[in-house]
């Protein structure tokens, strides 16, 4: 019911806009349409692979990775995997819960999502010539060490 009002007052605010001004509307459309399908085929390659992921891991085999006894090393994994992996948060978040609702830990989550979202292997070469070699190295480094912290504190206030 929230998404259907959500839907209604965005419908809204284009009918407002349209009606101020059709020709802004009309090219806000346009460039919408064109991120849209920039996106569209990393994102259906990053779904698909997700869905085939979750068909063939078992829930055994991902609590056996990164399930809540596998401690530190599922940790070390989750990690591995979040800071190598280019994800958008708005796929992020319901991948980990995914995982979750099969077998993984809530820290070994929580240290994937904020690697994912703070460390970045796979953009280091772009974001160091913008701001150096260092700065990024360092910025990674600190990054993921924080993850960890975050992801301890996590499992300790959720109770995992």
């Amino acid at each position: 019911m929230f998404n259907l009002l959500l839907y209604l007052l965005a419908l809204g605010g284009l009918g407002i806009s349209w009606k101020k001004d059709p020709l802004k509307t009309k090219l806000a459309l346009m460039k919408g349409w064109k991120s849209f399908t920039n996106i569209l085929p990393d994102f259906a390659v990053v779904l698909g692979l997700i869905g085939i992921m979750l068909t063939y891991l078992s829930p055994h085999t991902i609590a056996a990775m990164v399930g809540k006894n596998s401690g530190f090393p599922g940790m070390l994994a989750s990690s591995i995997v979040g800071s190598i992996t280019l994800i958008p948060g708005f796929v992020a978040f319901p991948l980990a819960k995914s995982l979750l609702d099969r077998g993984a830990g809530i820290t070994q989550m929580a240290v994937f999502v904020s690697t994912l979202m703070m460390v970045g292997v796979v953009t280091a070469p772009l974001e160091s010539r913008y701001f150096g070699k260092k700065e990024t190295i360092l910025r990674n480094s600190l990054s993921y060490v924080f993850s960890f912290i975050v992801a301890i504190i996590i499992g300790m206030v959720v109770g995992a």
